[in-house]
C-alpha cells in the first residue's frame, strides 16, 4: 500500500471516529438534560469528537512517522538476505550503486539498469518493498483503531475533553515556537563556529578594517595578511542599499502612502495600493534582468554623453535604482499604515483651524507617524543590504573602494555566493569567510530589526 493510501485512509478514520463521537456526546448530553443534570455537561461536542479524532490519527502518524525511516533499513537487509545478493561485490560504493538502481527500477523512477547486476535485485527489491509497504499499512491501522477505540470509551457527559484538547492545542503551539527558536540558535551558532575557525586565521582588525579584498589569491597560496579586507563590501553594502536606494524608496514610498491616504478618491486607492504592492511580489530575479538589460546599459549611455568615461555596464548606481523600486512597497506600506492610524479628528481640526491640507499633512499627520515611517525604513534598509541577485546581475564582482555610482561594487551577499558557490574546502580561509560575512550581516540586520522594534514601541502614539 502505497503512502499517499495510507494517508487518505486515516484522514477517513479520523473523520469518522470525529463525526461518530459527536453523535455519541450528543446523545449523552441530550440524556443529561433529559434528566435535569444540565451541570453534568462539561464540554461540548465538537471537542469529544477532536479529541477521539486525535487519538485515532496521532499515534498511527508518529508510527507512520518512524516506520518511514526504519522501513528502508529493513527492505535493505531483506534484499541482502536473498541468494541472488550474494554476487554483490565487497566494495561498498559499488554495492550501494547496484542496490539503489535495483530499488529505483523496483519503485517505478528508473525504467532499465545501466548495471546488469541491478537486474537480478529487482523482484526482491519488489517483494520486500509490498511487504514492508502492507506490514506498515497493517500496524499504523491497527494503531488507529485501538486509539480511537480508547478515546471514544472515554466519551460521556463530564468528561473534560475541552481541556485535553485544549492542552494539545497548546503543546502543539509551544513546539513550533520552540522549533522556530532552536533553528535560529542552530543558525547563530554555526555562524559563530566557522567565523571563530576563520579568525583563528585571519586577524580580525585585518578582516574589518582592512580595505583590499582578494580571497582568490588567498586560496592560490600568497598569503592572507592583507587579502582579506572587508570594507570594500562593507562599503557596497551600503553605498547601494542604504544610500541610492533609499534616495529612492523613501521620497517615492512616503509621496505614495501620503497620496493614497490624503488626496486619492476611494476608488483610485481600491486599484492604486494593490497594484504597488505587486511589487513587493516579483522575484528579485526579474528585478536583477530588467537592472542588467535596462537600466545599466541607459546609465552607462547616460554616463558617457554628459563626458563621464570609464563608465561601466555594471554599476552601484543601476542596482541601487532598481533595488529602491523594489522596497518602496515596505516603505509606502508602512507610511500608510501609521498616516491612517492617525485620528481623523486631528485632521479635521487642522482643517478647521484654518490650516491647508498640505500643512496639515507636514505638520500634523506626518510627526504623529513618524515612528511608524521610521520603523518602517529601517526595515526597509534591513531587507536591501540583505539583497543578493539585484547585486550581481547589476553591479558586478569587484571589490571597489569608490563613491563613483557608475563604477562596478560589489556586497557582502554577493561575495557570500561567489564564496560558497562550487565545491569548496571548509578548512580554508577562503571558503570561511562566507561564515564571517555571514555573521556580520547578521549582526547589522538583526541591529537594524531591534532600533526599528524600538523605534516603533517607544514613540508610538495611542489614540482614542
Amino acid at each position: 500500500m502505497t503512502g499517499p493510501a495510507i494517508l487518505l485512509l486515516l484522514a477517513g478514520l479520523g473523520a469518522i471516529a470525529w463525526a461518530s463521537a459527536r453523535a455519541r456526546a450528543l446523545r449523552l448530553a441530550g440524556v443529561a438534560r433529559a434528566s435535569g443534570r444540565r451541570d453534568a455537561v462539561h464540554s461540548l461536542p465538537g471537542y469529544h469528537g477532536w479529541y477521539v479524532a486525535l487519538w485515532t490519527l496521532i499515534p498511527a502518524g508518529i508510527f507512520l512517522a518512524v516506520w518511514a525511516n526504519v522501513s528502508p533499513g529493513l527492505v535493505t537487509q531483506s534484499v541482502l538476505a536473498d541468494p541472488a545478493a550474494q554476487s554483490l561485490p565487497m566494495d561498498g560504493f559499488s554495492r550501494s550503486a547496484i542496490l539503489g538502481e535495483a530499488r529505483a527500477i523496483a519503485t517505478g523512477a528508473q525504467a532499465g539498469a545501466f548495471n546488469p547486476a541491478a537486474n537480478a535485485l529487482v523482484e526482491p527489491y519488489r517483494t520486500a518493498l509490498s511487504h514492508y509497504g502492507i506490514a506498515g499499512a497493517v500496524l499504523a491501522l491497527v494503531l488507529a483503531f485501538a486509539g480511537g477505540a480508547y478515546a471514544f470509551t472515554r466519551v460521556r457527559p463530564d468528561f473534560r475533553a475541552r481541556t485535553r484538547v485544549e492542552r494539545l492545542v497548546m503543546a502543539t503551539l509551544l513546539i513550533a515556537s520552540l522549533i522556530a527558536i532552536i533553528t535560529t540558535l542552530g543558525i547563530v551558532a554555526s555562524l559563530l563556529w566557522e567565523s571563530f575557525r576563520f579568525f583563528s586565521m585571519v586577524n580580525p582588525i585585518d578582516f574589518l578594517f582592512g580595505t583590499k579584498w582578494s580571497p582568490q589569491s588567498a586560496a592560490m597560496g600568497y598569503g592572507n595578511e592583507d587579502a582579506f579586507g572587508a570594507v570594500p563590501l562593507f562599503w557596497g553594502t551600503i553605498f547601494i542599499g542604504a544610500i541610492i536606494a533609499m534616495i529612492v524608496a523613501i521620497p517615492l514610498g512616503l509621496m505614495s502612502a501620503i497620496y493614497l491616504t490624503q488626496y486619492a478618491s476611494p476608488t483610485v486607492r481600491k486599484w492604486m495600493k494593490p497594484t504597488l504592492e505587486m511589487l513587493a511580489g516579483v522575484p528579485t530575479v526579474v528585478y536583477g534582468y530588467f537592472a542588467a538589460l535596462t537600466i545599466a546599459p541607459a546609465l552607462r549611455d547616460f554616463a558617457v554623453m554628459i563626458g563621464i568615461h570609464g563608465a561601466s555596464s555594471e554599476s552601484a548606481l543601476a542596482a541601487g535604482l532598481v533595488m529602491g523600486v523594489m522596497i518602496i512597497p515596505f516603505v509606502s506600506s508602512m507610511a500608510d499604515d501609521s498616516i491612517a492610524a492617525v485620528p481623523q479628528s486631528m485632521r479635521d481640526g487642522s482643517l478647521a483651524m484654518g490650516a491647508t491640507t498640505s500643512e496639515t499633512i507636514r505638520k500634523v499627520l506626518i510627526p504623529a507617524a513618524l515612528p511608524g515611517v521610521v520603523g518602517g525604513v529601517l526595515l526597509a534598509v534591513s531587507r536591501a543590504i540583505g539583497e543578493t541577485m539585484i547585486v550581481v546581475m547589476a553591479a558586478g564582482l569587484a571589490a571597489n573602494l569608490t563613491l563613483n555610482p557608475f563604477a562596478s561594487v560589489t556586497t557582502v551577499t554577493t561575495q557570500i555566493v561567489q564564496l560558497l558557490t562550487g565545491d569548496q574546502e571548509f578548512d580554508s580561509a577562503k571558503t570561511l569567510a562566507a561564515f564571517a560575512l555571514g555573521l556580520v550581516l547578521f549582526l547589522v540586520t538583526l541591529l537594524l530589526n531591534i532600533v526599528a522594534l524600538r523605534v516603533v514601541k517607544k514613540y508610538r502614539e495611542a489614540y482614542e
